[in-house]
């Protein structure tokens, strides 16, 4: 888009990159930018690859990154070797000169089959893997601007000025790419200080130093260079603003939402979430906050979750996919049961322990039909970090209306992804907790007579039972044929019901012309790369629109087949990082309606902008191409 920015820092995982990520986005957003902060890295603590892929947009918030970017800044030699193909024309390009003699055989932390690649791919070009012969041909052959400077002599300022011991001062290391961009940029020295400030508040002897380093170094930057690349002043419709992960706004939705007990197993991408619940647990209400427990496994975490419900706490735990594996016996307890429990669930790349740290949309089918028999469940999906905090909230009240369980799917690339939003106007958060009995004396937990039963806590005057077999209104264990159709009938009209009384915008949302050339059909992350392409492509001559599917279960099929029927089937094309098109797979299940046609990514990284131009493209030049499968990134 038009004023918009794309940079990147890259630098070994532990050095400090998601600090920089925090520091730089809520700089920015003081100053009244849209930001998208994407962290990318390894599944290790300490040194392989990671970058932070950014975006910055003086008029909205922008979800869809591209590349190539314009900015590049590179904490280690490793960095340059992955990203020398994603720098723009007349883009920059920061190093430290220790590098310069760097090969790239000397790269440890690389995969060899990586390596192998781009090592081909360098000798091809420029005859050497060397970072300053790859300098020479960036700048030669892109007229990319390279700004060599000395890391330690910058480092060494800092030990001077301060007295930070010289062991140390490789802690601020990651500061900077914040002093490269910010000069560059023309951040001024109060968006610094914010941004640093909030990002260390109440250890002020670390503020001090890193203000310091990153305005000397803007300074520099800017004395040498100038600012080329200043963004116009910014014009979003925002009066206050938040900066937040996926994790902590889906934290915070639970807060708002009257969560009281949350249980998790630590698992990446989902912990972050229950920490920043655990740091902020007595912000919720007044009688005492929320209940955190971490516990031995993912089986003890949904067990505690379920009994949490049934004592009337507002409960959820969070997890992702190897930790809801070992949740589906007891997620299939709580569905026979009408136990009101929230599983937030973050996507991850599988199968098994598949990428730990990467993203994907592979487990939708898995979460619909997971644990054995029939029993209803809602599962719902987020776009963005909006989404996110809205979903938290409508989780926790669905549970506990329809007395069931709700799984809240999130892909890895929101829960680690940084962004400004509008801060959430409170007033409109409302919290249900369904049909509570209140009272003693004779007490039908399992009432048949209506679809939704009153609801009494375990510790009420009153007597129940539960139990995992098929049971009566009571809650006693049968095999009685009749009741058995009773009971089974009684907790699957729970889906019609939830049908009935959701707003249709809730389930779904069509971002399109009334009679487009094609529809775009996605959910998750992809919303909003999805929406740009076709805004893109509609400047291009084509016509087109994006569903964005928010509940898979239960299946708002009227609507969607409504909007689907405003084109030819074969002008429906799939959007999804999964390889079997899940989303595509569910709507054809219950439409009718056969989707064939997609575009797929599942290597671990989002779909962007550029890519999923092409490809939309490639489909409409050529209707016998059924797919096109997306690789771009490292």
């Amino acid at each position: 888009m038009e004023n918009e920015l794309e940079l990147m820092i890259g630098g070994p995982q532990g050095s400090g990159l998601d600090t920089t990520a925090q520091i730089l986005t809520s700089s920015l957003a003081y100053l009244g930018y849209g930001v998208i902060s994407d962290r990318e890295y390894y599944s290790n603590i300490t040194g392989k690859h990671s970058y932070i892929h950014m975006k910055v947009s003086p008029t909205r918030i922008p979800y869809d990154l591209s590349y190539p970017v314009k900015i590049l800044t590179a904490i280690d030699a490793e960095t340059l070797f992955h990203h020398y193909n994603d720098i723009d024309e007349k883009g920059f390009l920061a190093l430290d000169e220790k590098v310069l003699d760097t090969t790239i055989d000397r790269i440890i932390t690389m995969e060899n089959y990586t390596k192998k690649m781009i090592k081909d791919d360098l000798m091809k070009r420029i005859g050497s893997t060397k970072i300053r012969d790859i300098v020479s041909y960036l700048e030669d052959d892109l007229n990319i601007e390279a700004i060599i400077l000395n890391y330690k002599t910058l480092l060494d300022k800092l030990v001077e000025k301060f007295g930070v011991a010289a062991s140390l001062a490789s802690r601020y290391l990651s500061s900077i790419p914040m002093g490269i961009i910010s000069g560059l940029l023309d951040i001024n020295d109060e968006a610094i200080q914010y941004g640093v400030t909030r990002r260390f508040y109440g250890r002020e002897s670390i503020i001090k130093n890193n203000v310091y380093l990153i305005t000397m170094i803007a300074e520099e930057i800017k004395s040498q260079y100038g600012s080329p690349l200043k963004l116009p002043e910014p014009k979003l419709d925002m009066d206050e603003v938040m900066v937040v992960s996926g994790n902590d706004i889906v934290a915070m939705g639970k807060i708002v939402g009257g969560l009281r007990f949350q249980s998790y197993y630590p698992i990446t991408p989902a912990a972050d979430e229950s920490f920043f619940i655990e740091a902020n647990q007595n912000l919720g209400e007044k009688k005492g906050g929320v209940v955190v427990f971490q516990t031995e496994d993912e089986l003890a975490a949904i067990a505690s979750a379920i009994g949490g419900a049934l004592a009337g706490a507002r409960t959820a735990t969070a997890t992702s996919g190897p930790g809801f594996s070992l949740m589906v016996e007891a997620l299939g307890w709580a569905g026979g049961s009408e136990v009101p429990l929230v599983i937030t669930y973050y996507q991850r790349g599988g199968p098994a322990t598949g990428l730990p740290t990467r993203g994907g949309q592979s487990d939708l089918l898995f979460t619909m039909f997971a644990s054995h028999g029939e029993f209803p469940r809602v599962v719902i999906a987020s776009g963005d970090h909006q989404e996110a905090f809205d979903d938290a909230i409508i989780a926790l009240n669905l549970a506990e209306k329809y007395q069931l369980p709700v799984i809240h799917l999130l892909d890895k690339y929101l829960a680690n992804s940084f962004a400004t939003i509008p801060t959430p106007d409170m007033n409109k958060y409302k919290i249900d907790r369904g049909v509570l009995h209140r009272g003693d004396g004779n007490y039908v937990r399992f009432d048949t007579s209506r679809t939704i039963s009153p609801r009494a806590f375990l510790g009420d005057n009153v007597i129940m039972w539960y139990t995992g077999n098929e049971h009566t209104e009571e809650g006693h264990v049968t095999e009685d044929p009749i009741l058995r159709e009773r009971m089974y009938r009684k907790r699957m009209e729970k889906l019609d019901l939830i049908l009935k009384e959701t707003p249709q915008e809730y389930m779904f949302k069509y971002y399109g012309p009334e009679n487009p050339d094609y529809i775009l059909l996605g959910w998750g992350f992809v919303k909003h790369v999805c929406m740009s392409a076709v805004n893109l492509l509609k400047e291009e001559g084509y016509k087109g629109g994006y569903l964005h599917m928010k509940m898979f279960s239960p299946f708002p099929k009227e609507g969607v087949e409504k909007i689907l029927n405003r084109v030819d089937k074969n002008r429906i094309f799939a959007v999804e990082n999964n390889i079997m098109l899940q989303a595509a797979k569910v709507t054809t299940l219950h439409t009718g309606i056969k989707i064939d046609r997609g575009i797929k990514k599942y290597t671990g990284r989002p779909i962007y902008l550029h890519e999923l131009l092409e490809a939309i493209k490639e489909l409409l030049k050529n209707d016998k191409k059924m797919e096109v499968v997306l690789t771009y990134g490292s």
